[in-house]
């Protein structure tokens, strides 16, 4: 009998041993990236510097394009170089084409089932199909191109009032300000000057959005503890404002939008657009995948996505090209040579400025408005570069590494345009070597208003006036520092302050 307890005890003892050891042994046959050494609880957290993707970059020289960190609970995949950004966003775009469910895009959002942050599925796909065929198609692009043109005439006739005094500019400010008006314009139907809500406020407004929602939270890191630390620390109540602030702000001009009586402008504007299709699904029963919620989401990824964007490329071109006197006498002779004396430029002219579209590529290269590609969710586990990655883990793609690696661009830190003289690599996601606006299911779906506004602001600046350094400043003296923080976009540190001199009087 107690021959018969010993072996029972023993079997109960054997038995859960057993399945421990062939756990061990199947987590054994996988293999995990490399990454630095983790601290309990906080991961990698103590790692991540002002700039991540600069911190993100050195790591990747120690240990490798494929490294996984530990973000409190939340395992993340940092992916830097082009073949493995190419698997990723190419060879398992269906596997990992999800969005996570971070604590700030969640109340940005209102729980919004929104484009660029819900989970991947049947209404993702048709708002995704929104996007690309009618808010963002290139007929729409062109459709706006009269905004476009008037906001960039009127910038121009700003600056030619301080270039009578030889007053410097704060070319920063006023660039904000351009995009700002303009996507105002295309996508709420109004005009900054005799609105509630004015250029400053607005780009308060952006800033503050960009400033929630750029990244982790404690609450997401941080099990049970998070939503405390969140709370003491004042993001808890940040995101709250920001949050009314935003549903206030879209609730205000859809339902003007829906006033009775109202007065149409010559051109149908985003939210014309949306409600339209909203009004048809009804009127032919069909199945409602497009919502006032759907609606606020959309415009809240043109807020995020619009604004700053296209003004913080023609910021660090002009902050480039002012360090290279030579490469702007080129740009800007190319540019007066085909336009002549008709006192502006349009986008007509653009398909012409061959060196121009080159400034604008090699600016985003260097300067990616976006140094991170927005986290991706792996949904199913798959191997990238022979490693394992888990369903549930977050992967991001370090485009401003890749924009740098010398395996793919010679002097990759040098400011050279040449290099894109007959090199068909562009920006349009099928060159994994130049990722500015990602690639794949969820590449940037406003590629072309984008690029538009930022070659047609560029090449106006370079047309009608000459620039020349504050008094005692020389090219080495422009800071080219980025700005820290956890916006989504990648600013100039400081302000890019020139003097413009009529170039036509």
């Amino acid at each position: 009998m107690a021959v018969r307890t010993i072996l029972f005890c023993l079997l109960l003892i054997l038995f859960p041993s057993l399945l421990i050891l062939k756990k061990l042994k199947k987590q054994n046959k996988q293999l995990l990236p490399p990454g630095p050494p983790k601290l309990p609880v906080l991961g990698n957290v103590h790692q991540i510097g002002e700039l991540p993707h600069q911190t993100l970059w050195k790591l990747s020289k120690k240990y490798g394009p494929v490294i996984l960190l530990k973000f409190g609970r939340i395992p993340v995949v940092i992916i830097s170089s082009a073949e493995t950004a190419r698997e990723v966003l190419k060879v398992h775009d269906l596997d990992c084409c999800s969005r996570p469910p971070l604590a700030g895009t969640r109340k940005l959002t209102y729980n919004y089932s929104d484009v660029a942050f819900s989970p991947y599925g049947e209404q993702w796909r048709q708002l995704r199909k929104l996007c690309v065929l009618e808010l963002f198609s290139l007929k729409r692009v062109h459709l706006f191109r009269f905004i476009r043109e008037e906001e960039v005439k009127m910038l121009m006739n700003s600056i030619s009032q301080s270039s009578s005094s030889a007053a410097p500019v704060d070319l920063s400010e006023k660039l904000f300000a351009l995009t700002g008006s303009i996507v105002f314009r295309m996508a709420y139907g109004k005009i900054f000057r005799g609105s509630n809500l004015d250029s400053t406020k607005f780009q308060e407004l952006v800033h503050a959005t960009e400033s929630v929602a750029g990244g982790f939270t404690a609450g997401d890191c941080l099990p049970y503890v998070g939503w405390i630390i969140d709370r003491l620390t004042g993001y808890h109540a940040k995101l709250e404002r920001v949050s009314h602030a935003l549903d206030t702000f879209f609730e205000e001009v859809i339902n003007e939008h829906l006033k009775p009586g109202r007065t149409k402008q010559d051109q149908e504007d985003i939210i014309d657009v949306m409600l339209k299709i909203e009004r048809n699904q009804t009127e032919y029963k069909s199945e409602a995948w497009v919502t006032k919620e759907n609606i606020k989401a959309i415009l809240l990824n043109i807020f995020l996505g619009g604004v700053d964007t296209s003004a913080i490329t023609v910021i660090w071109a002009m902050a480039e090209l002012s360090k290279k006197p030579r490469l702007m006498k080129k740009a800007q002779s190319e540019i007066r040579t085909c336009i002549g004396n008709k006192g502006r430029v349009t986008e007509s002219d653009i398909d012409q400025l061959q060196y121009l579209k080159m400034v604008i590529k090699e600016t985003m290269r260097l300067h990616p408005p976006a140094p991170m590609l927005l986290a991706r969710e792996a949904m199913s586990h798959f191997k990238v570069n022979g490693y394992d990655i888990h369903p549930k883990t977050l992967i991001q793609v370090n485009a401003w590494a890749i924009g740098r690696d010398p395996n793919y661009w010679k002097n990759p830190e040098e400011f050279v345009p040449e290099r894109f003289i007959d090199n068909s690599v562009d920006f349009r996601g099928q060159h994994f070597e130049y990722l500015p606006f990602g690639s794949g299911r969820r590449i940037c779906p406003g590629i072309n208003m984008g690029v538009a506004t930022s070659e047609l602001a560029l090449a106006n600046l370079l047309y009608c006036f000459d620039w020349k350094l504050p008094n005692g400043m020389k090219e080495d003296d422009i800071n080219m520092e980025e700005s820290t923080g956890v916006s989504l976009t990648l600013c100039k540190k400081t302000p890019l302050i020139l003097v413009p001199v009529n170039y036509l009087q």
